[in-house]
């Protein structure tokens, strides 16, 4: 029988997860097995997955525990979602860097943010994945918990188990294009590789037509370039479009959030860029998905049973049904990518049969386009050895490493501003010394 463990059950993912998975053709009947340290929201996620089943008339069961060992044994597929700290730091995060003048978007994957968020993070990760090692040697890791490249990298050094980091940023960004462009999504072609958040699409046509030189000529409205102001300025003078939002690429790179004059400019609302809309949002988001759960379960509001663009369960039906389908996963490069680090983890198609996790080779991306993935690359080599080596002083060589600090701060600075978020999380990271 099938078994899938979901930790970090909580999390927003795990109801369109669950109706992915439910709605697979042929697999009807299995356990899932709910995980989450919090026990109210574990409840909440519990009764949203029975009614789930109910609706789909599946023969699967749930079990769930704040204890994960109890539960985990055995499962084929264990996916992760976890969230270290998340609400009690996230303030932290955004307004002591600010400070300083790093003037953050969402927080969660590079910089300062980034950084404290892997800090607290991946010491937890590395028990779970030594319980899975333990009770379920067989499972497949499938990592939804940011910064993905950070996880999936550390997860690579400490185990044999396979592992893939599952993002929604091509599926989201391949759609937007193909409606920049003006053309159907079905006929829409393209190629892309990179990293977590810093893919490129390196080839875009319809019908064998190049599209940049009509993305080209469409930005020159500035109402559209209002739409995506970072991504599609950059990719006027980088020649491709990158992954991830406006807000979050805006942070990976030294170029739009140095100076007020440039914020002002290429950062607008929202995902495209507000100043700390992450931490002014996310503890509002995650209040208002567990109230709207709640309603559902209470059936003052619809659940609506349709598929959504996550890759969780295409993986899982194609290896249990050995059924090839493509994906885009955040696997170990070896080889994929020839001119980026080799003990890193890139982001490539990778075809899912009854072998498990395939990935292509892409070859060499644009070596301008590479220069800026290895420069986020070096900080999660960093950021991976201090949590390996429990070591402080080289965690506070990430931060020195990350592309937007580094524009704004000098080195006296950055490392005065690593000490006040040590400071204040050193709870959550006990280890580092």
């Amino acid at each position: 029988m099938t078994k899938i463990s979901i930790i970090g059950a909580g999390s927003a993912f795990t109801q369109d997860i669950t109706t992915d998975i439910l709605k697979i053709e042929g697999i009807d009947g299995g356990t899932i097995a709910l995980v989450d340290l919090d026990a109210k929201r574990l409840d909440i996620a519990r009764r949203m997955v029975e009614k789930l089943i109910e609706m789909t008339g599946n023969r699967w069961k749930v079990i769930a525990s704040t204890d994960r060992r109890e539960v985990i044994g055995g499962s084929q597929f264990v996916i992760n979602q976890i969230e270290v700290g998340g609400l009690q730091n996230v303030r932290y995060e955004y307004e002591i860097p600010l400070k300083y003048n790093v003037n953050q978007c969402i927080g969660d994957t590079l910089g300062p943010g980034g950084l404290f968020k892997t800090l607290r993070t991946l010491p937890s990760w590395i028990d779970i994945v030594r319980d899975i090692e333990d009770l379920a040697p067989q499972a497949t890791i499938l990592n939804y918990t940011n910064p993905m490249s950070a996880v999936t990298l550390l997860t690579s050094r400490i185990t044999e188990l396979p592992v893939v980091g599952l993002c929604h940023s091509i599926q989201n960004t391949s759609s937007q294009l193909a409606e920049y462009a003006g053309v159907p999504y079905n006929e829409l072609e393209w190629r892309a590789g990179g990293i977590n958040h810093m893919s490129w699409f390196v080839e875009l046509k319809h019908k064998g037509q190049d599209l940049y030189p009509v993305l080209l000529e469409k930005i020159k409205d500035e109402e559209l370039l209002r739409q995506d102001p970072v991504r599609l300025d950059a990719m006027k003078y980088l020649g491709a479009f990158v992954s991830e939002s406006s807000g979050h690429f805006s942070e990976y790179i030294p170029y739009y959030r140095k100076r007020q004059e440039l914020i002002d400019q290429h950062c607008n609302t929202g995902y495209n860029g507000a100043t700390g809309f992450y931490a002014d949002n996310w503890p509002i988001w995650r209040k208002e998905n567990d109230e709207r759960i709640l309603q559902q379960l209470e059936g003052t509001l619809p659940i609506e049973l349709k598929n959504s663009n996550e890759y969780a369960a295409v993986i899982i039906e194609a290896m249990l049904k050995n059924e090839p389908k493509v994906i885009y996963g955040n696997i170990p490069n070896q080889g994929l990518i020839h001119n980026l680090p080799q003990n890193g983890v890139v982001e490539v198609a990778c075809m899912i049969d009854g072998n498990g996790i395939n990935p292509c080779q892409f070859g060499s991306l644009p070596e301008h386009l590479a220069a800026l993935c290895r420069s986020n690359m070096a900080f999660f080599e960093l950021a991976v050895g201090a949590v390996l080596g429990n070591d402080k002083e080289m965690a506070r060589h990430a931060l020195m490493s990350d592309p937007l600090t580094a524009a704004v701060c000098s080195l006296e600075e950055i490392s005065n501003m690593f000490d006040e978020l040590y400071e204040v999380e050193r709870e959550f990271i006990p280890n580092m010394k």
